[in-house]
């Protein structure tokens, strides 16, 4: 096997700073079971929920929307996300998506945009493969997409 470059683990404690909730326009993806939790934190049914707070995009994908400023629709500047508990597998497992643990560069250049990189408790390299696999993004939604996984 192939030594990891994160092989002592990675340490990360959310600051909840809203950086990744806002800046650069992107997509959030969501599934039909994150859809129904959200719905739920937010007080509406799944059918409100979808017209007010996503867009389709690529095929099924299905996103959060954004706000004109390109932050997600669900982040307020005052109380940060407003579903935390109930946020999307992209959001809860960021910043260990396959794109920022691909490599030691990668991760050094997302830690200059996220302060809670470096800190806090530290993953083993294990459980930040076993997050990266299931990590929510656009990226990795393709196969699971053609192959529906459970939530």
């Amino acid at each position: 096997m192939k030594k990891r470059w994160y092989e002592a683990g990675l340490a990360f404690a959310c600051t909840r700073c809203g950086n990744c909730c806002t800046g650069a326009p992107g997509a959030v993806l969501v599934t039909p079971n994150e859809i129904a939790r959200l719905a739920n934190a937010v007080e509406l049914d799944r059918d409100a929920f979808r017209a007010i707070y996503t867009r389709k995009i690529s095929g099924e994908a299905i996103s959060l929307r954004e706000k004109s400023d390109g932050s997600c629709v669900l982040y307020d500047p005052e109380q940060g996300c407003t579903v935390y508990q109930s946020r999307p597998r992209q959001c809860e497992t960021f910043p260990f998506w396959r794109g920022i643990v691909a490599s030691a560069s990668a991760w050094e250049s997302e830690s200059r945009t996220c302060p809670g990189l470096n800190r806090g408790p530290t993953r083993s390299a294990n459980e930040v493969d076993a997050i990266s696999r299931r990590d929510g993004t656009f990226s990795s939604a393709r196969s699971r997409l053609l192959s529906p996984q459970k939530d």
